[in-house]
């Protein structure tokens, strides 16, 4: 064989080398929604990073930064709701340990603020030095966490439910707020209520809690009332926080809402749109307040 022919036959080797799969880290893998790495599981591209736009935060009244002025009253409540969020995930012998990092955010009646509480409570926990957090939209009929943020649809909960992926890192993706995860509800479909109650949904649950025993797991959940896999949803759980929207929620639904949850269960509660002050604001111009309460059945 000539040098030349040795020369191509070395080159030839090369390309078939350069064109050969790539293995890459499961933690790290995506599937994007439209291609075929949606639907089969062994085929994975890289995942975009979710950009969340500070300044539609703002806009929102949100945590958008807590050095402004404007959301440090913010900021302090929620450093206070998620200090107990905390103790109870973990510190030993306060919750059973296999979910106490694992936290439902619900409300009795649609419209009383769970997102707003779900996004804020997630930004708020995303400063922690030592600990990230993934806010999943579980919320599958009316999904509002990935419209509230401005990232676009994406691959998520649904799909990850209905096998479309084995993988839960498929579903979970960085965003550009440093420990921030989120996992997005995912395309709408029929059986969206009873996957939520499903026994894949149960080890999801566990497996999250097994596999990230670390992180705070946030669900933007279904209110209570007329949704039941709510309360299905509600026997994975370690802990939920309940949003009461001050002067509109009747305490007779509040009563209602946690009465179905598992004894289990540790039950706070999260004050929201209370006004405060003659001005009938807190400063910031949105008249939100937050208050926090454990409550432990006997």
């Amino acid at each position: 064989m000539s040098t030349i022919e040795k020369a191509m036959g070395k080159l030839a080797k090369q390309a078939q080398a350069n064109q050969a799969p790539i293995d890459v880290p499961a933690a790290e893998q995506a599937a994007v929604p439209g291609t075929e790495a949606a639907t089969t599981p062994s085929k994975r591209v890289d995942k975009q990073v979710l950009q969340i736009d500070s300044a539609v935060l703002k806009r929102l009244g949100m945590l958008s930064d807590i050095r402004s002025r404007e959301t440090r009253m913010l900021s302090d409540e929620y450093r206070g709701i998620k200090r107990k969020l905390l103790k109870n995930a973990f510190e030993p012998g306060l919750i059973p340990q296999n979910k106490s990092n694992l936290i439902m955010v619900t409300s009795a009646n649609p419209g009383e603020g769970k997102t707003f509480t779900s996004i804020n409570l997630a930004l708020s926990l995303a400063l922690e030095k030592d600990k990230t957090v993934l806010l999943i939209d579980s919320d599958v009929l009316k999904p509002t966490v990935s419209k509230t943020l401005g990232i676009g649809q994406h691959m998520g909960l649904m799909e990850y439910l209905l096998g479309q992926t084995n993988d839960v890192a498929d579903v979970i993706y960085h965003t550009n707020i440093p420990n921030l995860r989120i996992m997005p509800a995912g395309m709408p479909h029929h059986l969206s209520n009873e996957l939520l109650a499903s026994e894949k949904m149960r080890s999801l649950t566990q497996e999250l809690n097994s596999r990230y025993s670390d992180r705070v797991v946030l669900f933007d959940s279904p209110p209570v009332l007329g949704v039941n896999e709510t309360v299905v949803l509600s026997n994975f759980i370690g802990q939920a926080v309940v949003v009461v929207e001050q002067d509109s929620t009747k305490m007779a639904a509040i009563k209602s809402a946690v009465s179905q949850f598992s004894e289990e269960l540790a039950i706070g509660y999260v004050l929201n749109k209370a006004v405060h002050g003659k001005t009938g604001t807190y400063g910031y111009g949105y008249g939100y307040g937050y208050g926090y309460e454990e409550e432990r059945s006997a």
